[in-house]
C-alpha cells in the first residue's frame, strides 16, 4: 500500500485525537481545550472537527489494507 500525504495527515490527526481522548479518560484533562482556549473556542472546535473528519477518512484505510492483503 502506497501511503499518500493525506493518509499520513489523517492518521496523525487520529493519533492526536486518540491521545486527547486517553488523557480525558484517564486524567479528566482535555489537552486540545487547554492549548487552544477551552472547548468552545473557535480553534478548538476546528481541531475537533478536523480530528473527526480524519477519523471518517481513515475508514477508507480498511479497504486499502484489504486490497493490499488480497493481492499478496
Amino acid at each position: 500500500m502506497q501511503a499518500r500525504p493525506l493518509d499520513w495527515t489523517a492518521l496523525t490527526l487520529v493519533v492526536i485525537g486518540a491521545i486527547n481522548w486517553g488523557l480525558i479518560g484517564f486524567f479528566k484533562f482535555d489537552l486540545v481545550a487547554t492549548l487552544f482556549g477551552g472547548m468552545d473556542s473557535l480553534v478548538s472546535r476546528i481541531v475537533y472537527a478536523l480530528v473527526g473528519l480524519a477519523g471518517l477518512y481513515c475508514i477508507t484505510l480498511y479497504a486499502k489494507i484489504g486490497n493490499t492483503q488480497s493481492t499478496n
